[in-house]
């Protein structure tokens, strides 16, 4: 399973309502969150959150948006557009935070509402630098990742949120009992950053079910975006109306192919690529 129904042509196609923060470079962000819906097939709404300043070799500053304005732009397209699914990427600040949250309560989507709400809790980029403001980690804990269908922090992120340090199979399940403890009605921990493992392991936890997708690791340097790609591919496959399970499987399949077509890009780490997806046909 690694592609999706697609409309047929000149019918207008599922939505997917990414709120999130760009990225110059193009790599990560909304950039790599449209590039993915549109190659699954749907048609990406975007709602800008801060706009970073960054290339391959790292990001050198960002500017947020009004937190009235993000969350201006969330009503805007659902009152209007609607859509089946939504994610969330960086929104750096706790007002930004606050204004998603509570806009995404107003108009249905997330945990009580009809839209699921995938939350990818940005906290850094891959080069360390940060993207969220720290007073801003109570705010994901305690409004956001409440709200979550699902949320898919980087290990990096889940010792930021948890305090816990995956290391082994052993803390990697806790640090998903913690993450689940934290509200989302599923929580993964993602095994791709843990290089001491010669596959990915990812575990995915509901508060009883503990399930394992294991994918062979991609030895590449060129994985930037790829928390983004994911995220993006697992809203579009929730939007089809897939079970949370069906839907990280088939996100998990999306994101090791795009490691796969990964490029190399300036002077630092490229980008995973889904342009794989123009090699096949529709109906492979």
């Amino acid at each position: 399973m690694t592609t999706l129904p697609l409309a047929p042509s000149g019918t207008t196609p599922l939505r997917v309502l990414t709120i999130a923060g760009t990225d110059s470079g193009g790599g990560a962000g909304i950039q790599a969150d449209s590039r993915t819906i549109a190659l699954c097939g749907l048609h990406a709404c975007v709602a800008v959150a801060a706009v970073t300043v960054q290339n391959t070799v790292g990001v050198s500053g960002f500017h947020e948006i009004p937190p009235a304005v993000v969350a201006d732009q969330v009503r805007t397209v659902v009152s209007d557009i609607g859509i089946g699914a939504a994610k969330t990427g960086m929104l750096a600040s706790t007002a930004i935070i606050e204004a998603v949250t509570d806009v995404c309560t107003e108009v249905g989507i997330g945990r009580g509402g009809s839209v699921p709400l995938v939350v990818d809790p940005v906290s850094a980029s891959m080069h360390g630098d940060s993207l969220l403001h720290a007073d801003a980690l109570d705010a994901l804990r305690t409004k956001l990742i409440p709200l979550a269908t699902i949320v898919t922090p980087n290990l990096d992120e889940v010792r930021l949120l948890t305090g816990i340090d995956v290391e082994d199979e052993a803390t990697a399940r806790r640090a998903a009992e913690a993450l689940h403890a934290l509200g989302a009605q599923w929580a993964v921990v993602k095994g791709g950053h843990l290089r001491t493992s010669s596959s990915s392991t990812d575990l995915l936890f509901d508060g009883e079910r503990m399930l394992e997708f294991t994918n062979p690791r991609i030895d590449t340097g060129n994985d930037h975006g790829g928390g983004d790609t994911l995220a993006a591919a697992l809203a579009c496959a929730l939007a089809h109306g897939y079970a949370v399970p069906d839907a990280f499987e088939f996100a998990k399949e999306w994101v090791t192919k795009s490691l796969e077509a990964a490029y190399d890009l300036g002077h630092g780490h490229g980008p995973v690529s889904p342009l794989w997806r123009l090699h096949q046909s529709a109906d492979a």
